[in-house]
This record gives C-alpha cells, structure tokens and sequence, in this order.
C-alpha cells in the first residue's frame, strides 16, 4: 500500500494514527503502538517522512500544515475518504484524493515480533 503511493509523487510523507484515535474508529487499541509503528515506518526505504496524525478527528491540522498536492488513504478507510472529501472546502488546499487499491497481506511478518 505503501509503495503504491509513493509511486503516486515525488515524496510520502506517512501520517501514523494516535493510539485512541484507531480504539474510536476500530472499537480496539491497535495491536502494535504509535511508537512501534512510527519506528517501524521511519526505517523503510520509500517513505520521507513520518508524522504523528492529529490528537483530534476531523480537525485536518496535518493536511493544513503540510498542504499536500494529493492524499492517498488505504483502500479499508473509505470513512476517511468520504470524511475528507466532506470538509475537502476546509483543508486549507485543494489535494487530490485517492482511494489506493486492494492488497494482499504478505504472509511475512511486517512489524517484528516484540
């Protein structure tokens, strides 16, 4: 999923969800924690940056900040596509959204066991 949007520009700047945010979307605490995931993403070769996502939804403080020229969100948040384009008027730019494809799950360990 990854890959496929850093091949959509020129940098991928990946925002990592806080902790509660995932346990109010989802109704549970991720498996790995935002340290763990921020760590794991700051190691992989195709990603230029890794963000802390807001502490807050739909308050937009990461996309207005960094007023990215396009938003990929992985093909399991349409809620947060359709989110985004809802309040698109209230981001500060205009990005273009995408909705990335389907992947399978690597049958490999992504995240090393802890």
């Amino acid at each position: 999923m990854l890959k496929e949007a850093r091949s959509l520009g020129d940098r991928l700047i990946v925002v990592v969800a806080q902790d509660h945010i995932i346990e109010h979307i989802k109704g549970e605490l991720p498996r790995v924690n935002l340290l763990k995931r921020f760590e794991h993403l700051q190691r992989k070769d195709y990603v230029d940056e890794v963000v802390i996502g807001d502490s807050e939804l739909g308050v937009w403080h990461i996309v207005r900040s960094r007023k990215p020229n396009l938003i990929a969100v992985g093909h399991d948040q349409q809620a947060l596509h359709e989110n985004l384009l809802d309040h698109y008027g209230e981001l500060g730019c205009r990005p273009e959204l995408v909705l990335l494809s389907h992947y399978e799950v690597s049958k490999e360990r992504t995240y090393p066991r802890y």
